[in-house]
């Protein structure tokens, strides 16, 4: 006879560790810590197999970047990119027999699930979005970064079983680690991560993540993957009437955000009219890149390193606004055709390429304040990427750790504002949400909506007090119910399928001879079923105009299951969502 084993040591360590992470809250500080640390670490990763792709894969020199090369072998930019993307879209169509499931984003998991994400899925992200971007695709690796963070962050909060709101702040974390480390800036990661991520601004968040934040980029600077500051000439002092110019830059970012976001998602719907297979299409669409690397390699790759080998260099007015229409096309073709990535990165470099056409529009304007073009570099840069990304205090941050300028800080946050309020007010969405509300996920940030699906019909039904045949008789029906004896009264037909609902005190004082429940029936057609959410049931009870509808197995069968009544519904909707402000408030 066999006898039960031990726990083993890492059993108990882990038990050990799961109590005291859910007891005790600077444990979670730990664990943020440790979430930083191990996101930093894959931070540098990433970066490393990255760089080697672009050396040995276009003849770069050592820590060159594909993006800031003045000219690179046109046979190249040609293959290398349309046979990365064939490797891509060939690996990707044998994962999804395999794989199936679209992958969670951290948003998406913060939203919808929880923070429940799979780390097997987050470093299949990860790895195509290094395949993408290693191969010269225009496309940033702020998916990867943030996707593998979260999704590592994930993994440990599921395994410690840690509350709903304890895992979302640590994947909050996660992410915030990643960005922070990639930029050199843990200010802006911890407002990546609350911003987008969580979706809320709380102090009883805020310490964990700017904890992670600082650990993230501590390691990748340990490690030797540190980004250095932007070198930009900048104002010590902007005069007045230059912020007007400031805030008409802000919302032409967000307008031009808003046509990038609009031609991404236009080609991408073109290239699935067009029944090229989706296997095919990261090929033709490096061939396309290629092609327009040819003749600028400040189309391929994230751009990232062209932003800061070229942010301070003047160029000829029809130069940039060339730049910047290339740039922009190999976004839009790479985004749109299947590659991995975002727009992150590339929208920082489209940026800071629009603020000098801007700046080269107000050099033939007389009476303009002078001011040097790597101001409106930066305020542009910022806006733009406020406007894709849809984080203002992200892109202020970001501006504020790269410049070391607080001058230009104040002047990028109100181009900023004006980007975000602009793209919300003509869009609606920033470029992740938009991604979301295309595939028919109904979220626009990482607020936690995900209990409401909780939250359902089958859960607030109580039992149906009374059921009535449609063809009993009126006066049959005043004597089983009299007046007052009950609110409502479920009716259903000969094959007991719901018909209707009837109100005991409109039938006892009905008038006429031989009429029959049927005749003041009400909400015929009208039902609830028990898969409905909390929310669908209250826009249900405002169509039927009605304070009660039954509740029936499905929409076929029509059988009666129960009753909800609106003011139930409201009342445990409150308090959900009372509940889940005090758990994200920490009151």
């Amino acid at each position: 006879m066999s006898e039960a084993l031990p726990d083993s040591a890492w059993s108990q360590a882990v038990q050990r560790l799961r109590a005291l992470a859910r007891a005790d809250e600077a444990w979670l500080a730990v664990l943020a810590a440790g979430v930083g640390m191990a996101a930093g670490c894959g931070v540098a990763a990433v970066n490393a197999i990255t760089g080697l792709m672009h050396g040995h894969l276009f003849l770069l020199p050592p820590g060159g970047g594909i993006s800031e090369a003045s000219h690179l072998p046109w046979l190249r930019l040609l293959l290398v990119p349309g046979c990365g993307g064939l490797v891509l879209g060939l690996a990707m169509a044998v994962l999804s027999r395999f794989r199936p499931r679209v992958p969670v984003d951290p948003i998406e998991a913060n939203a919808l699930y929880g923070g429940r994400m799979s780390l097997t899925d987050s470093i299949l992200v990860t790895a195509q979005t290094m395949l993408s971007n290693g191969v010269g695709a225009s496309v940033g690796m702020e998916a990867g970064y943030a996707q593998f963070g979260a999704g590592l962050a994930s993994k440990l909060g599921q395994a410690l079983r840690l509350r709903r709101n304890d895992l979302r702040v640590l994947v909050g974390c996660g992410a915030a680690a990643a960005i922070g480390g990639a930029f050199n800036a843990p200010l802006c990661g911890a407002f990546y991560g609350i911003e987008l991520v969580m979706g809320v601004y709380t102090m009883a968040s805020l310490p964990y993540v700017v904890i992670a934040a600082l650990a993230g980029t501590l390691t990748v600077q340990a490690l030797g993957f540190g980004t250095p500051p932007l070198s930009v000439t900048l104002p010590q002092t902007i005069p007045d009437l230059a912020y007007v110019l400031i805030l008409v830059l802000g919302v032409v970012c967000g307008l031009a955000g808003i046509v990038i976001m609009r031609g991404a998602t236009l080609i991408e719907a073109g290239f699935r009219a067009s029944g090229i297979p989706p296997w095919a299409r990261p090929a033709l669409a490096g061939l396309v890149v290629g092609a327009l690397g040819c003749i600028t390699p400040k189309a391929m790759s994230s751009g990232h390193s062209a932003l800061h080998a070229y942010i301070n260099v003047s160029f000829p007015f029809f130069v940039v606004l060339g730049f910047f229409v290339i740039k922009a096309s190999a976004s839009a073709v790479s985004i749109g055709a299947g590659f991995r990535g975002g727009l992150f990165f590339a929208s920082l470099f489209l940026g800071a390429l629009l603020g000098k056409v801007f700046a080269g529009l107000l050099g033939v304007i007389p009476f303009m304040p002078p001011l040097p073009p790597g101001l409106f570099a930066v305020v542009g840069m910022s806006g733009l990427a406020a406007s894709v990304v849809g984080g203002p205090m992200t892109m202020t941050f970001l501006a504020l750790e790269s410049t070391r300028n607080f001058t230009a800080t104040m002047a990028v946050l109100a181009a900023a504002i004006a980007a975000t309020l602009t793209t919300r007010r003509l869009f609606g969405y920033s470029f992740t949400t938009w991604r979301f509300h295309l595939r028919g996920a109904p979220i626009r940030s990482g607020v936690d909506i995900g209990w409401v699906r909780t939250l359902t019909v089958g859960r607030m039904m109580r039992s149906a007090p009374k059921i009535v045949q449609a063809e009993m008789s009126l006066a049959d029906f005043r004597r089983e119910v009299p007046a007052g004896a009950l609110a409502r009264v479920i009716v259903v037909d000969a094959q007991e399928r719901y018909a209707g609902m009837i109100y005991p005190p409109e039938a006892a004082v009905a008038t006429g001879e031989g009429r029959k429940v049927a005749d003041l029936m009400h909400h015929q057609g009208r039902f609830l079923v028990p898969g409905m959410n909390v929310r669908e049931a209250l826009d249900a009870f405002e169509q039927a105009a009605a304070d009660a509808l039954a509740v029936v197995e499905d929409a076929e069968g029509l059988k009666v299951l129960g009753l909800v009544t609106e003011q139930h519904a409201l009342r445990r909707y409150s308090e959900e969502l009372d509940r889940r402000h005090r758990e994200i408030s920490g009151a």
